[in-house]
């Protein structure tokens, strides 16, 4: 007798479960990277993704929790003082776009596989993983005078990410 892995009896297959669990690490780094910052505060940016997600650990959503799980367990858990890598692409607007090819893909796998209410609090999740890394970092200004909370082209982000996983 086998155990059957719990991505299967949530009904997706590896590799589909493969995209759920890489792409909020993926919406991290790109959410990072869609204004360029100091390494001081790309760092503090990872650090609120990485809260995000680990938070979702707790989802009352099986596949959300699921998912957070096995991402935290990938790439280490700060409650365990154990920090992620950052990520930097070294083409960030085509790891941007590539981001929001694959958060329509799991948009449209969503829809077709997964309940509901999981599908919604999935997508829900991977922009608030958005918000808060373009919301932990201000850019600009002199030390800190005058410095935008969140650029264009972090909004910008945020909101085509949101698009793309819109039903």
């Amino acid at each position: 007798m086998t155990d059957e892995p719990l991505y299967s009896k949530l009904g997706f297959t590896d590799a589909e479960w493969g995209l759920l669990v890489g792409l909020p690490q993926s919406v991290l780094t790109a959410a990072s990277s869609a204004t360029p910052d100091s390494a001081r505060k790309t760092r503090a940016e990872t650090e609120a993704g990485i809260d995000v997600i680990s938070d979702a650990r707790a989802s009352a959503s099986p596949l959300v929790a699921a998912v957070a799980t096995q991402l935290v367990s990938e790439v280490g858990d700060p409650e365990l003082g154990e920090e992620p890598p950052v990520i930097e692409p070294s083409d960030p607007i085509a790891y941007v776009e590539d981001v929001l090819g694959r958060a329509a893909e799991a948009n449209a796998l969503l829809t077709a596989k997964a309940e509901q209410a999981d599908a919604e609090t999935y997508k829900h999740w991977l922009v608030e993983i958005a918000e808060s890394v373009v919301g932990a970092a201000s850019t600009g200004g002199v030390l800190g005078i005058g410095a935008e909370p969140v650029t264009d082209d972090e909004r910008a982000f945020r909101d085509d990410l949101a698009k793309a996983l819109a039903d």
